[in-house]
């Protein structure tokens, strides 16, 4: 029935036409069951985003009551729902409170990451209409990076997997060095250095273009889909010095990092960023309902109050913007995040996860590095790690142990940019669980061992 009905997003059609779907019925905490029956610690949070974990009656228990009470409410021609407003405000004191950004000001609501980056993309080609500076519309974006699928979206994603045959990135969306130390110094290049080269290539591409038409520079504080690359050594706080320097709006895409991932509660606090712009979803509802939230400082949202008498009305926004069952469902997860201490348990079990993956993956010849902050770590293979020697080109090593991985009882997600294994779990995973999913994916990779061998010919 699926092969004969249902399109898959992000796979291989041929694949799934051959093989068939992987099927799951039933998820309680961190564990998931597929069709089968088959039993699997989910390392991945579904999409980096389950981070209360599966089953939650609080959440579900929210969502009906929302339902019976108010199906529905747009937020169109001023009209609101007491939820929406309420989570509005409270987002704005968290964001205020835990990750010092007092200057943060509106939150708009959307239904996706992917939307809500493009909500941040015309807002700020708006922005820039109403204070007169029409030429400045060009984004600057970084390769490696994700921001979503949608057409603005996609553009500014920075992996060109995600282009290919799309006719992508639009005009207008440019992409500067990945920041990735690791993968991307040169020999004996110290990590202050390799942030500098940076720096240095947002400055040269600034200039070549004119910083005139530039409108922002959009950045995730850990690169999560491209391969959980943390930020070298000084690197935002440099970046954020050359796009004052230049009336450069900066967008923090915190779809990822937000709501704990990181061990704190935005990565806007972890790294002392200083956004225009915030992008926000997965973490929000925890998945258990589709909804994103872009939050704006002031310097944006003082512009379009002032025009706005003048301009006459907001001409952006969606069906489900703001959607009440959402609403409740984020506030619901907002609790139970509180209440358990999901984002201290990110900071206090986020060194377990990379202790336990570094101590039973030591010493493999093809695993390159193991790297992470908070509940997000990436492992990253090579041939030779001596040497920097990559795999042959699409041989995709780390496709092969994420399916022996899966065949051990562990899901990992395989990452699209550099052959990187990525372990997001729900925040409200134990140590157990940890230990756990850690033994089955060294047992894996052992397994997936000799077909990594053979791929080197």
């Amino acid at each position: 029935m699926d092969r004969n009905s249902l399109f898959h997003a992000v796979s291989s059609l041929s694949d799934v036409m051959k093989n068939g779907p992987a099927i799951y019925s039933q998820a309680e905490g961190v564990h998931l069951r597929n069709h089968a029956g088959k039993d699997f610690i989910d390392m991945g949070a579904g999409l980096w985003c389950v981070n209360v974990g599966y089953g939650r009656d609080e959440l579900a228990d929210a969502a009906a009551q929302s339902m019976k009470k108010l199906s529905f409410q747009h937020l169109f021609g001023g009209a609101a729902s007491v939820s929406a407003i309420e989570l509005a405000d409270r987002l704005l004191t968290l964001f205020r409170e835990k990750a010092a950004a007092p200057h943060m000001a509106r939150v708009f609501f959307g239904t996706s990451g992917s939307d809500a980056n493009d909500t941040a993309y015309k807002l700020v080609r708006y922005f820039n209409n109403m204070r007169g500076l029409p030429k400045k519309k060009k984004f600057i974006a970084r390769l490696g990076a994700y921001h979503g699928l949608t057409h603005a979206s996609s553009s500014l994603t920075g992996i060109s997997a995600y282009h290919k045959d799309f006719d992508q990135p639009i005009e207008g969306v440019l992409h500067t060095s990945c920041p990735h130390y690791f993968g991307f110094s040169n020999a004996g290049e110290t990590e202050v250095e390799f942030t500098d080269r940076m720096v240095a290539d947002l400055e040269a591409l600034i200039a070549k273009e004119g910083p005139e038409t530039i409108a922002a520079f959009i950045a995730e504080p850990v690169m999560g889909t491209g391969g959980v690359f943390l930020p070298p050594e000084g690197y935002f706080e440099k970046i954020q010095a050359v796009l004052d320097r230049h009336d450069i709006l900066l967008i923090a895409d915190e779809v990822i990092t937000g709501f704990g991932r990181t061990g704190q509660w935005f990565g806007t606090g972890t790294y002392k960023l200083r956004p225009d712009i915030v992008s926000l979803a997965k973490g929000l509802t925890s998945a258990y309902f589709p909804m994103s939230a872009s939050i704006v400082s002031n310097r944006i949202w003082s512009v379009l109050e002032a025009v706005s008498e003048k301009n006459g009305t907001f001409m952006h926004g969606f069906t489900y913007s703001g959607h009440p069952v959402g609403c409740a469902v984020a506030m619901a997860n907002l609790d139970v995040i509180e209440r358990e201490d999901l984002v201290g348990n990110s900071a206090r079990l986020g060194p377990h996860l990379l202790g336990a993956l570094k101590n039973r993956l030591a010493g493999h010849p093809y695993v390159a590095d193991v790297r992470g902050v908070g509940l997000m770590v990436g492992v990253e293979f090579m041939a030779d790690r001596a040497t920097r020697k990559s795999f042959p080109e699409g041989s995709a090593p780390h496709k092969i142990v994420a399916r022996h991985a899966a065949q051990k009882g562990v899901l990992t997600r395989a990452l699209p940019f550099v052959p990187v294994n990525s372990f997001s779990p729900p925040l409200s995973i134990t140590a157990a669980d940890i230990d756990e999913a850690a033994d089955r994916y060294a047992s894996a990779l052992t397994a997936a061992t000799p077909e990594l061998t053979a791929l080197l010919g």
